[in-house]
């Protein structure tokens, strides 16, 4: 596999041809803040906080990291004042998308950031978002991980949101709550109650599977769609032990 070779900080690394800078850097230790990033993911550079400093030849400038692919020679910051001013700024119209989010402010928090100065309209749809910032993670693991394209963008500018088709419930949706372990803000909502798994955010309310005891064991949906991307047989899980 061919190797690329740079400094990060002064500190030489290495790294696969086509890697990002981010992961590259969280390999060896570097801490980045990110809020859309997920390794198993294509990089999206939604939501702008892991912006570094980079190098390249005579030329400086400040871009995200996540999404941009490590190369020979260049030299990268992740830490100095300019940075910081842009990450504060970046936290605060994020802290303005999800004001209760104990996670955002946290990391504004270590930003000096406390409060925003940017406010949402009255009326504005982004009111009914819950904490939701945009950063499309949900439908990129229902896509690439889980293999459903339940979700996607809708709408534009600050009509702009994440759900099924035209925002209404997502009928191809299986349950299985990657979209929910991933989310950054926790504002999916996700629950396990009277024998069905919940997503609130998606008003996707499914039945459980259930062992010999009764006790549940994943969506009926979910297991449908194992069957199939698995080509097991139609009878599969009422021949596996306790299956139901």
């Amino acid at each position: 596999m061919e190797k690329v070779k740079f400094t990060i900080n002064g500190v030489h690394v290495e790294a696969a041809k086509g890697d990002n800078v981010l992961d590259t850097a969280r390999r060896y230790g570097f801490e980045i803040p990110s809020l859309c990033h997920h390794e198993a993911v294509t990089p999206y550079g939604a939501c702008r906080l892991c912006l570094v400093e980079i190098k390249k030849g005579n030329r400086t400038k400040l871009t995200t990291c996540c999404n941009y692919e490590a190369l020979e020679g260049i030299e990268v910051v992740t830490e100095n004042d300019k940075i910081r001013k842009h990450r504060a700024m970046v936290l605060e119209l994020i802290l303005a998308e999800a004001p209760t989010s104990p996670q955002v402010r946290k990391l504004a928090q270590e930003y000096g950031v406390d409060t925003s100065r940017f406010r949402r309209e009255e009326g504005d749809v982004s009111q009914e978002r819950d904490n939701c910032i945009l950063c499309g993670l949900c439908a990129r693991v229902c896509e690439e991980i889980v293999g459903v394209s339940a979700l996607s963008f809708n709408g534009r500018g600050d009509n702009r949101g994440v759900g099924g088709p035209f925002m209404e419930e997502p009928q191809s949706c299986i349950a299985c709550g990657a979209c929910a372990w991933v989310c950054p803000t926790d504002c999916i909502g996700f629950e396990e109650r009277d024998g069905k798994r919940i997503l609130k955010k998606w008003n996707r309310e499914l039945p459980m599977a259930t062992d010999e005891n009764g006790r549940p064991v994943a969506p009926q949906y979910q297991l449908f769609h194992f069957k199939k991307i698995a080509g097991l047989a139609d009878d599969f899980f009422k021949k596996a032990p306790g299956a139901r």
